[in-house]
């Protein structure tokens, strides 16, 4: 069986957005036991992340490294059409994931037990994002 969807999430500007949840509801109504659910962003600047999900400082901390790594309006960059943050956002994203691959055991992802699936919102401003679920199993 081959079932597909897509969940939006409304972000409120750069941060982390724990969308665990959502996978787990799609999964349930898909009725797939065991199997892979593929995940893909249909964006260029905001990505998907396998991360800690106990500890928020964890995320906190990647984006202090994000940002000395990849800083807003750094001068090196020439694409700034839609603000400073626009081609940091593109870097961000293409340094992450953009898709995951989720194996899928008992009805639900089978995570570690501290992971959690996370959409990392690499702009500044609020922004309306799809990603697309692949589920594939019986």
């Amino acid at each position: 069986m081959v079932i597909q969807e897509q969940i939006r999430i409304q972000t409120r500007g750069r941060n982390t957005y724990n969308i665990t949840g959502e996978v787990s509801e799609a999964i349930s109504r898909a009725g797939i036991e065991t199997g892979i659910c593929q995940l893909f962003i249909q964006h260029t600047s905001a990505s998907l992340i396998l991360c800690e999900n106990a500890d928020p400082t964890v995320r906190t901390d990647l984006e202090r490294i994000m940002s000395r790594l990849v800083p807003d309006g750094d001068p090196i960059f020439d694409h700034t059409l839609e603000g400073p943050d626009d081609m940091p956002a593109h870097v961000r994203s293409i340094l992450t994931h953009m898709d995951l691959s989720l194996p899928i055991s008992q009805g639900r992802p089978a995570l570690g037990t501290w992971q959690g699936i996370y959409l990392w919102e690499h702009r500044t401003h609020p922004h309306q994002r799809s990603v697309t679920l692949t589920l594939y199993g019986e």
